[in-house]
C-alpha cells in the first residue's frame, strides 16, 4: 500500500559505506561563482517569515506558473491561496469542499488561475481562483495521495493508497485511463516533454512508462530503500529522486543515469524542489533544516533552519524564494496543537 511521504519513518540506511551511493557522491574543488553569488544574496535575504494558513498541518505547497499565488493543502480538509506581495504572502481565499485531508495539490502548468487538489475523500477537485469556486469534482476509486498535471495541461494524474493511478481529462473531467500497479506507488510525474510518465516506488525503483500508451519503458534501481519523491528540473536536463535512505540522487533525463547524489540529510527525503533556473535543489526531511545544493556540483549552497520535520518545499518559479511547511506545533498555547503555517525563506533581512 502506498504511504504518503509525510508518514515515513527514520532512515535505516543512512550510512555511507563503500557499497552505498553516498560513497561515490562527487566532491568538487572550491565553490563556484554561482554558489558564491547566491550565498552573498542569501546573506542579505536569509529571513524566513510564517503566515497563518490552516487549522492543522500543511501537507503541500505549490506556486502558480506566474508566481503570483501560492496554494497550500492541509489536514484540515481545505486549500488556501495566498497572493505574493513584495515581501509577504497575503491570504486571498480558503477553499472548502473536501471531506478529508488535502494531501497534495498542483497548479495548471500554464494557466495561473487553475489548481487541483487530491484528497482522502476519494475525489479530486479543480478550483478557479477567479471565481473562487470548485469547477469540477471528479470521483475516484480510492483515497488520493498524489497528483500532478501534465506539462501540456490536458491531463491530471492522481495516485491513491491502493497503488492505482487514474488519468483524468482536464477538460471533460472524465477518466481516460487507469493503471493498477503491483508495487507501492509513491510520487508520480510526467517528464517535461510529456511523452513519458515516471513513478517512484516502495522497492527503491523508478518506473518509466511511455505516454500516452502507458507501456513500460524502463525500471531503474535508484535506491536500496523506498524511493519517495521525484522532481524534474525546469530546463529538462535532470530529474531528482529522494528516498528513505536519506539520499537525493540526480539523474540525466536523456541517459537515465545517476549523475551525482547529495547526502547531507539523515532522515528519509520527503520533498524536493528545483529553483526556476534549475541550478539549486532544495531537499527536506525530518532533519531540522532544508538543504539547498548547487545542482551542478552537489555542493552545499545554504541551509534553512526549521524547528520540526518539513513536509513540503517549493521554489518560486521566477525568484529565489522558497515556500515550505513543517510539522509545527503552536508552542505558545498548547504544544500538541498544530500550527498550520506556511513559511517563506529568501526575504530581505530588513523586511
Amino acid at each position: 500500500m502506498a504511504v504518503p511521504a509525510a508518514a515515513m519513518g527514520p532512515s535505516a540506511l543512512g550510512q555511507s559505506g563503500p557499497g552505498s551511493m553516498a560513497h561515490w557522491c562527487s566532491v568538487s574543488s572550491g565553490p563556484t561563482r554561482y554558489v558564491l553569488g547566491m550565498q552573498e544574496l542569501f546573506r542579505g535575504h536569509s529571513k524566513t517569515r510564517e503566515f497563518p494558513a490552516h487549522s492543522a498541518k500543511v501537507h503541500s505547497v505549490a506556486w502558480s506558473c506566474d508566481g503570483r499565488r501560492l496554494a497550500s493543502g492541509s489536514f484540515d480538509k481545505t486549500a488556501s491561496v495566498f497572493l505574493l506581495e513584495k515581501d509577504r504572502l497575503v491570504k486571498e481565499n480558503n477553499y472548502r469542499g473536501h471531506g478529508d485531508s488535502v494531501d497534495q495539490l498542483c497548479w495548471h502548468p500554464s494557466n495561473p488561475d487553475l489548481f487541483v487538489t487530491a484528497s482522502g475523500d476519494k475525489t479530486i477537485r479543480i478550483w478557479d481562483v477567479r471565481t473562487t469556486k470548485c469547477i469540477a469534482t471528479v470521483n475516484t476509486k480510492g483515497e488520493n495521495i498524489n497528483i500532478c498535471w501534465s506539462p501540456d495541461g490536458q491531463t491530471i494524474a492522481v495516485g491513491n493508497k491502493d497503488d492505482v493511478v487514474t488519468f483524468i481529462d482536464a477538460k471533460t473531467h472524465r477518466s481516460k485511463a487507469e493503471e493498477q500497479f503491483k508495487f507501492e506507488v509513491n510520487e508520480i510525474s510526467w517528464n517535461n516533454d510529456n511523452n513519458m510518465f515516471f513513478l517512484t516506488n516502495g522497492n527503491g525503483c523508478i518506473n518509466i512508462l511511455s505516454y500516452p500508451e502507458l507501456k513500460p519503458v524502463q525500471s531503474i534501481n535508484a535506491h536500496p530503500s523506498n524511493c519517495i519523491c521525484i522532481k524534474f528540473d525546469p530546463t529538462g536536463k535532470y530529474f531528482a529522486t529522494g528516498s528513505a535512505d536519506a539520499l537525493v540522487s540526480l539523474w540525466d533525463v536523456d541517459e537515465l543515469v545517476c549523475v551525482r547524489c547529495f547526502s547531507r540529510l539523515d532522515w528519509p527525503v520527503r520533498t524536493l524542489s528545483f529553483s526556476h533556473d534549475g541550478k539549486m535543489l532544495a531537499s527536506a526531511s525530518e532533519d531540522h533544516f532544508i538543504d539547498i545544493a548547487e545542482v551542478e556540483t552537489g555542493d552545499k549552497l545554504w541551509e534553512v533552519q526549521c524547528e520540526s520535520p518539513t513536509f513540503t518545499v517549493a521554489w518560486h518559479p521566477k525568484r529565489p524564494l522558497l515556500a515550505f511547511a513543517c510539522d509545527d506545533k503552536d508552542g505558545k498555547y498548547d504544544s500538541s496543537r498544530e500550527a498550520g503555517t506556511v513559511k517563506l525563506f529568501g526575504l530581505p533581512n530588513d523586511s
